[in-house]
């Protein structure tokens, strides 16, 4: 016999697979809840449902909510964490619905309501669908779909802007219930992507508030757990969505929003000013500059006046020069906040002989090249990675001519004219002249390395989360990560260099004995930064001498010390290719930046004759 079916006011749970089966018997239209117990139902929908309930008060229409963990005919449906939303009658699948999106759901109840009726009083055919989302080989069929590659994501004609259901409506479960009133209030929402930032990403993010009272507090609030960020349009062509958006969100202030817009988004979720639920974007060029960060594939479908066919940043270098740089950085640095750069990069540098000459490698035969080189190896300078739309024009026409008489007669108002020297006749700042040379000459000063990094078995099964956290969390990029079992061959051929040695064994045996997380993690510096993070071999030493290192945190011995890495460069190729294969490292890290792999300049930060640590001390 069926179990017994437990009944709320509205929705019948369905609990095992006999209860399942009975619910399709059920006459007319029953619309069920899909979910798992982890997650529980989607909570937002129960009031649509009883709207719809109420305003129909139709006896043909039925709601449940079944646990696909436990009920085996919605085995293919485990480990989807979107809602979803079967619609079934007579016992046949006739709808699908993904996402709570409220007033997609409501129309397909309605419209299968409508058909099942037919059905049933004048013998109309029953329209049988499968699900494609769960048939092999198909793509994946949602209302909201994340962005691809060359997907485009905004029609021609149509006003965009980027919104943030920041951590505290997420952790708070309130995330669907926002969405379905964005979409109830007449907003398209283009694309819908979970993102967990991490401090250095959240910090470039609001880099423009970086002088606020309360800066730090809204970097470790916006870091502190994942957000789901938006593109927002409206169906209607000609309205500008930005203030539409920003009416509907309410003011910042979370008491002024409950007093003067008591319906708005932050009024109803937000708490207090920095815990205010959403964020929207402020102007058409911060929209631009936001779906840019978020987005970095971003297109726009044709090319039209009306919009912004350009939202893609560029990025240039920008180089202040040894004579002014410790007087007027500050000054300097605020000139190019102002006119709208992002600095996703900075780095001081000393530079030798050798490295400007590579640099100005096509100046050498100028006149002015002896005196160049003589100011650029008299102190350190400061190099920038600016970001902005058109960039390379844009810190080009700021800094005016490069002739420092030229500027001063025919440019006072550029910078290189309002910070020339006394003594010098060579100008003290620097840009890129076309895109193609603000690649290679950001790849000069800012290089990309990339190391093997292992979190090891005990550590994975018991502090996974709170690692790739930390990792995240200090500017790694994991360009690559897979979860591996290693074979006793495997393991013996990973610590080769360590055969011999009276831990060996120990050592194979210990990898062998569940999954490790394998990892390339990409970085400026990646090799030596990723070994400061785990810290020494010795997980006392550790928590001595490093005691935020990952080893002092996690580490329960020298032998089950947590967490692996290479001991250079070239170590790092090797294991990278033993795990990975053969793969295009270049690619992979600038295509997470949305860009072109071009051919590297010189590492200005290697050490010439880099020493190799003992393997000993190798992370085994």
């Amino acid at each position: 016999m069926a179990g017994k079916k437990r009944e709320s006011t509205l929705q019948i749970a369905l609990s095992n697979q006999e209860q399942w089966e009975e619910a399709l018997s059920t006459k007319g239209l029953l619309v069920v809840d899909v979910y798992q117990a982890w997650c529980g139902p989607c909570k937002p929908t129960v009031s649509l449902f009883r709207k719809i309930k109420n305003e129909l008060g139709d006896d043909l229409l039925h709601f449940a909510v079944a646990e696909s963990d436990t009920i085996d005919s919605l085995m293919k449906y485990r480990g989807k964490c979107e809602p979803t939303f079967l619609l079934l009658a007579g016992g046949e699948l006739v709808a699908v619905v993904r996402g709570a999106n409220g007033p997609l759901l409501q129309k397909t109840i309605i419209e299968q309501l409508a058909a099942e009726k037919k059905v049933l009083s004048q013998g109309s055919e029953r329209h049988v669908i499968k699900d494609e989302a769960i048939l092999e080989d198909e793509d994946e069929i949602v209302p909201v779909q994340a962005q691809t590659e060359d997907e485009e994501l905004v029609p021609a004609g149509k006003s965009y802007t980027v919104a943030i259901i920041k951590p505290d409506a997420v952790a708070h479960g309130k995330t669907d219930e926002i969405i379905m009133k964005i979409q109830e209030s007449g907003f398209e929402i283009l694309a819908n992507e979970e993102s967990t930032m991490t401090e250095s990403e959240a910090r470039e993010f609001y880099q423009h508030r970086e002088g606020e009272e309360k800066f730090q507090e809204l970097i470790q609030f916006m870091s502190s757990g994942p957000c789901h960020v938006l593109i927002i349009s409206k169906s209607d062509e000609d309205e500008d969505v930005i203030p539409a958006w920003r009416e509907f969100i309410g003011p910042t202030d979370v008491e002024i929003a409950k007093k003067e817009k008591p319906e708005s988004l932050r009024a109803q979720y937000g708490t207090e000013v920095l815990y205010n639920a959403v964020h929207g974007s402020n102007d058409r060029e911060q929209a631009s500059r936001e779906l840019a960060f978020f987005f970095p594939n971003f297109k726009i479908s044709n090319e039209s006046p009306k919009d912004l066919t350009s939202v893609r940043p560029e990025r240039t270098l920008a180089l202040i020069r040894p004579d002014i740089l410790k007087d007027k950085k500050d000054e300097i640095l605020q000139s190019i906040r102002d006119a709208g750069f992002s600095i996703a990069m900075q780095k001081e540098v000393m530079l030798t002989e050798q490295q400007v000459q590579e640099f100005y490698i096509e100046h050498i035969d100028k006149d002015y090249y002896p005196a160049l080189l003589k100011q650029m190896t008299s102190g350190p300078v400061l190099a920038l990675a600016l970001v902005k739309d058109h960039a390379v024009d844009h810190w080009r026409n700021m800094l005016g001519p490069a002739s420092l008489r030229q500027a001063l007669s025919e440019a006072p108002d550029s910078l290189r004219a309002q910070f020339a020297p006394n003594d010098s006749d060579i100008n003290q700042l620097h840009g890129s002249s076309t895109p193609e040379e603000a690649k290679k000459e950001l790849n000069f000063f800012f290089p990309v390395e990339h190391t093997l990094a292992t979190i090891k078995p005990d550590a994975l099964e018991e502090h996974r989360d709170e690692i790739l956290e930390q990792i995240q969390g200090t500017g790694f990029t994991i360009s690559q990560i897979k979860e591996a079992n290693l074979s006793r061959e495997m393991a013996e051929e990973f610590y080769k260099e360590h055969k011999g040695k009276p831990f060996f064994e120990q050592l194979v045996n210990y990898m062998c004995r569940g999954p490790c997380l394998m990892m390339i993690l990409s970085k400026e510096n990646a090799v030596q930064e990723w070994r400061s993070l785990m810290g020494p071999t010795d997980p006392t030493e550790a928590q001595k001498v490093s005691p935020d290192s990952l080893r002092a945190k996690f580490a329960k011995s020298i032998l089950q010390n947590a967490v692996h890495g290479s001991s250079n460069g070239e170590h790092a190729m090797e294991k990278m290719k033993f795990i990975f294969g053969d793969i295009d490292l270049d690619r992979i890290v600038h295509e997470s930046f949305g860009e072109t792999p071009e051919t590297s300049a010189s590492d200005i930060s290697k050490n010439a004759d880099a020493q190799e640590e003992d393997p000993e001390q190798d992370g085994s």
